[in-house]
């Protein structure tokens, strides 16, 4: 064989299967809205068929002690900028109930487009305001770092507006294709980008209400409606994980799925776990509370990684993770790091990825925030509630919470100490027989107090991008705290 003959074949090999040795893995995030830690077959689930995820769980890797936060935009806001998100900087300085991220806030998009990646976000963004049509142009994905956006500004409340990159293309979309849309936007983009690193984030309206499911699903799951639309994703999922063998880049990506928060018991009757057919939220198993709570049901989430000969097969990870760990994570395996300028909350935890268990931080903390509210803390086993008011003034109109059911919502007098290895319902308050747990504990509390903040003080690691008149504020700014979640009056015609 003659050696122009050999390079070139050489070349076709690395471009066609071969791949490079030193290109950096493609990362495939499906971040599911709304689902529940015990909504699929491999996290106990009795009634909902969950066949591709179950595969990828049984190949790859489950995560049960896995954290996103409370609620839908937090949640996002934390993901993109491996940070709690009271600590990140929004526009005009101010602190809403969904974060309106700041163009100077860094995402792990823009992280990875340092390093050559190719990225695009297919689904719910929320990070430009809580509005379909209210919200803010320049802060959308295109500005945050995606060379490529399919998807929705928000919610699907009450309708979905779909938009390609900044352009409008289809007011009011029909809900029930929109898992099958954004799956087959998703696809296209690793088809076009499958030559080089790419990060495809699929961040999906389901299972948030209001629920739909196209003709193929729609009536067939014990679960009804609720489980149709998981049973969907799931499809949807194997289609991606399929598209990922054609073209042979398994061995290059690593593949993660998650939820932005626990389920959402408001569609449940009796605001508890959904089990029937009419109940539009899911479950948290054998988890307290759900969505719109600090009770593990509200913030921890089902999480499968799947990555062959990277991740181990069939194991499962009982060490503290989180949504902000993706970030320095992702970045450290691309070959590159998290910003060095500024406080980071997410820890790089490749070991865990690669099974080495006996490499994590025994005394990690995870820190409970509610909106503005510091609530509880985790160190180990231990999670200490902070005692509260029953309608925390701070609060706003969530001060009541009709999300949740009212035993979840009730005043913590004293702290409430939970041990999560004996007791992952919180049921039982073990403070009294463990005084020096409470007060290390309390200790941690106070120290997110003064780093991060809290309702009534600004932490000193807070973020203020924009210009401050009058000198950095002693305490966040919520200038509309008093007019969440109230209508607006209508104008007189």
């Amino acid at each position: 064989m003659n050696k122009p003959f050999f390079v070139l074949l050489l070349g076709l090999m690395l471009a066609q299967g071969g791949h490079a040795a030193n290109r950096p893995p493609n990362y495939v995030l499906i971040f599911v809205d709304d689902l529940g830690y015990a909504d699929l077959g491999c996290f106990g689930s009795p009634d909902i068929r969950t066949p591709r995820l179950d595969g990828l769980a049984k190949e790859g890797m489950r995560f049960t002690q896995f954290y996103a936060q409370h609620i839908c935009g937090p949640s996002r806001a934390a993901l993109m900028t491996g940070c709690h998100p009271l600590r990140v900087a929004e526009r005009g300085n101010v602190k809403e109930i969904h974060p309106v991220l700041h163009t100077k806030e860094i995402t792990i998009a823009e992280v990875l487009k340092e390093r050559g990646y190719a990225t695009g976000c297919f689904g719910k963004w929320d990070l430009a305001r809580h509005s379909q049509r209210g919200f803010h142009p320049e802060l959308m994905p295109n500005h945050q770092g995606f060379d490529y956006f399919f998807g929705t500004p928000t919610s699907n409340d009450g309708f979905v507006d779909l938009y390609r990159n900044s352009v409008r293309i289809e007011e009011k979309a029909d809900m029930a294709m929109l898992t099958e849309r954004y799956t087959d936007e998703a696809i296209g983009f690793i088809e076009r980008n499958k030559s080089k690193p790419f990060f495809a984030y699929v961040p999906h309206t389901m299972v948030h209400t209001k629920l739909a499911a196209s003709k193929k699903f729609n009536g067939k799951s014990k679960r009804g409606l609720y489980g149709d639309t998981v049973e969907e994703i799931d499809y949807n999922v194997g289609r991606i994980v399929d598209v990922l063998k054609k073209h042979d880049l398994v061995s290059i990506t690593y593949f993660l799925f998650t939820s932005d928060n626990g389920p959402w018991l408001i569609n449940n009757k009796g605001l508890v776990d959904g089990t029937l057919p009419t109940d539009h939220g899911g479950s948290a198993g054998h988890l307290r509370s759900g969505k719109v709570s600090t009770w593990e049901g509200g913030v921890r989430v089902p999480a499968i990684l799947w990555a062959p000969n990277r991740v181990p097969a069939g194991v499962t990870c009982n060490e503290i993770a989180a949504t902000i760990d993706l970030m320095p994570t992702f970045a450290s395996l691309a070959g590159t790091r998290a910003p060095s300028d500024r406080v980071i909350d997410g820890v790089d935890i490749r070991h865990l990825f690669a099974g080495e268990f006996k490499k994590a931080d025994r005394n990690r903390v995870f820190r409970y925030y509610f909106i503005n509210h510091l609530q509880a803390v985790r160190q180990g086993k231990w999670k200490l509630h902070v005692p509260r008011p029953a309608k925390p003034a701070w609060l706003g109109p969530f001060a009541v919470n009709r999300h949740i059911h009212p035993s979840d919502w009730a005043g913590i007098n004293a702290p409430f100490l939970v041990n999560l290895e004996a007791d992952p319902g919180e049921s039982k308050n073990v403070a009294k027989a463990n005084p020096k747990v409470v007060a290390r504990m309390m200790r941690l509390v106070e120290e997110a107090r003064d780093d991060i903040g809290d309702y009534n003080r600004a932490g000193r690691n807070m973020r203020f991008f924009d210009p401050l008149p009058n000198g950095r504020p002693k305490k966040p700014i919520f200038p509309r705290i008093e007019s969440w979640g109230k209508k607006k009056p209508r104008k007189k015609k």
